[in-house]
């Protein structure tokens, strides 16, 4: 599993029009992608990092500030760009197989006492939020215990 996430003062996801998740006030947006190799094992584990990681004004983790998440399905992370102009998507998950993850991601950063706002799942969504103090960081859940996979 692959996650951009971004400090932010505000953020908010819209479908058709609508929005479906949103927060206001210093928070994380993640945007969440599955690979074809990714495991409930992995969903966990990068759930629990990432409600860890202090990201947060003050050096302080979504836990320790009782802050929000907002977290978007991304396919597209594991885009594969490295022949031609168009991207190969082979490594992404399908969704039969991505959304079990996804949603097995958000119910651990709930556990963990995070309040998730969130997209959905396989729509076309915009995406919109304020960067505080731009801060971005991309966590890989092979990079999290082990080697590296292929």
């Amino acid at each position: 599993m692959r996650a951009v996430c971004q400090r932010a003062q505000s953020a908010s996801v819209t479908v058709d029009g609508k929005v479906v998740g949103s927060f206001e006030g210093e928070g994380l947006v993640i945007l969440l992608g599955v690979s074809v190799d990714d495991t409930e094992a992995e969903a966990v584990q990068l759930a629990a990092k990432i409600a860890g990681l202090r990201m947060l004004d003050g050096e302080v983790s979504l836990v320790d500030a009782g802050a929000p998440a907002l977290v978007v399905s991304q396919f597209t992370l594991y885009g594969d760009v490295r022949k031609g102009r168009r991207p190969s998507w082979t490594r992404s998950a399908k969704g039969e197989q991505a959304q079990p993850l996804y949603e097995r991601f958000m119910a651990e950063l709930e556990s963990s006492g995070v309040r998730v706002e969130r997209g959905v799942f396989g729509a076309m969504m915009d995406v919109s939020l304020t960067n505080s103090r731009p801060f971005t960081l991309i966590v890989d859940s092979d990079e999290l215990s082990g080697p590296r996979r292929g």
